[in-house]
C-alpha cells in the first residue's frame, strides 16, 4: 500500500495517487469523504504487476475519511496520516491530510 501526494504550486491542489497491491482481486476503488463514498468515482487501474492505482486531485487545507473497496470488502490503508473511528460503519477508517 502507498499514498504519494504532490501539491500543487499553481493551484490549492494535491494529487494524492493510491496503490493497492492486489494480484487476485477483480476490481479495488478507493472511497471516501473526497467522493461520497462512491466506488464509480474512485476505481483504480489495474496495472500488469498486479498493483491497482490511480490519481485523485483533492483541495489542499482538508481531511478526508477513506477506505479501499476490494471487490466486496473494505480495507485501510496502513500508510495512512492516522485512522478514525466511524460509529456508522463500526470500525476505523483510514484519514488522509493535505
Amino acid at each position: 500500500m502507498a499514498i504519494k501526494k504532490q501539491y500543487l504550486k499553481s493551484k490549492p491542489v494535491c494529487k494524492v495517487t493510491f496503490s493497492l497491491p492486489a494480484e487476485e482481486a477483480n476490481k479495488v476503488a478507493v472511497v471516501g469523504d473526497f467522493n461520497n463514498w462512491n466506488p464509480k468515482k474512485g476505481s483504480l487501474k489495474k496495472l500488469k504487476n498486479g498493483t491497482f492505482k490511480g490519481t485523485l486531485d483533492l483541495p489542499t487545507e482538508n481531511t478526508f475519511e477513506f477506505r479501499y473497496l476490494v471487490d466486496d470488502y473494505y480495507l485501510n490503508d496502513t500508510e495512512a496520516d492516522r485512522f478514525q473511528w466511524n460509529d456508522y460503519a463500526g470500525t476505523e477508517n483510514a484519514v488522509l491530510e493535505v
